[in-house]
């Protein structure tokens, strides 16, 4: 699947002014967006998920038009098909994992875990969370937290998947057994990812399409 960034945006934080101008195409399995703290790179991604509107330019992926600023176009993030694992993870503290996980495919299951389908059950099993299903996301480790992540955004069955900064909270053990998981779950999933990292061990194990960045631009 190909994936089309041509966009610009300027943004201001009291006397500080940023301008996103960045241009790229890839059809890799992994695009990784690469540089410094600063960049562009996580507002690239709130692009992508329509999280932020860009001033100018477009965004496609495969035949789908997420953003045509010339045709008036600006899909909703929901209906972009994307899914999002934040540096943060951003799980919901008051929900157990089974609830994170399901919380993309039924609203239902808050009220009554039963109701979580078998493909919620398969993605628990998949990420080794299925002892964890009742822990609540400060029982977690980090690699934990970051696989039921990973497990609620592929629930949704996205066509793409951005991560932010995936391995930044990770000890070095960890950050390279997950490494080898991450493209594994792309592989047997077999949805293209986009990567943002400013780490080249994250670059060299990743491969892929990379996009080298700086102060908002391709370097």
């Amino acid at each position: 699947m190909r994936l089309e960034v041509d966009i610009a945006k300027t943004l201001r934080a009291r006397d500080r002014e940023f301008r996103l101008e960045l241009k790229f195409a890839s059809a890799a399995a992994v695009t990784v967006l690469f540089g410094p703290s600063g960049a562009g790179k996580t507002q690239t991604l709130y692009a992508i998920a329509g999280l932020t509107r860009p001033e100018r330019g477009l965004i496609h992926v495969g035949d789908t038009a997420l953003f045509d600023a010339r045709r008036g176009i600006d899909l909703p993030p929901h209906r972009r098909g994307i899914g999002y694992v934040f540096q943060d993870y951003a799980l919901f503290p008051h929900l157990n994992v089974l609830q994170n996980v399901a919380f993309a495919t039924s609203r239902g299951v808050l009220l009554n875990p039963r109701q979580a389908s078998s493909e919620v059950y398969a993605l628990l099993a998949r990420f080794a969370l299925g002892k964890l299903a009742s822990s609540h996301p400060h029982q977690l480790s980090g690699g934990q937290r970051q696989r039921v992540a990973l497990a609620r955004a592929l629930a949704a069955k996205p066509r793409l998947l951005l991560l932010d900064e995936p391995f930044a909270a990770l000890d070095a053990p960890l950050r390279a057994r997950l490494r080898e998981e991450l493209l594994a779950v792309r592989a047997q999933f077999d949805v293209p990812m986009v990567v943002i990292t400013h780490d080249p061990d994250d670059v060299a194990a990743l491969g892929g399409h990379v996009v080298a960045m700086e102060n908002g631009r391709a370097a």
